[in-house]
């Protein structure tokens, strides 16, 4: 069974940093671009960024661009997403895809509030 686990998640005061990670064991991470999406609540998911297979070539979607990076360790099968200054408006559930979505992780939680 295909399988991503994400953590990292949890509450952080308006302004502050969170570093999320998703790891596998269960496929050569290597081989696959790979991204991150939210879902906050009451919406539907959102895309939120992207990396290729070797981690050059990255893209974001708007509302997080120059606020989130996200970076690859392919030797360690870990994708990351650091996200900083964060806002309430990002307060979702972020889960890690492989490739175009035929493989989803279950989540970690991302609670913005004073």
């Amino acid at each position: 069974e295909l399988q991503l686990v994400e953590s990292g998640g949890g509450m952080v005061q308006p302004g502050g940093s969170l570093r999320l990670s998703c790891t596998t064991s269960r496929f050569t991470f290597s081989s696959y671009g790979m991204a991150w999406v939210r879902q906050g609540p009451g919406k539907g998911p959102e895309w939120v960024s992207n990396i290729d297979t070797g981690g050059g070539t990255t893209d974001y979607a708007d509302p997080v661009a120059g606020r989130f990076t996200i970076s690859r360790d392919n030797t360690r099968n870990t994708l990351y997403l650091q996200m900083n200054s964060l806002g309430p408006e990002n307060t979702a559930l972020y889960s890690c895809v492989r490739g175009e979505g035929d493989c989803w992780g279950r989540g970690t939680q991302v609670t913005v509030s004073s």
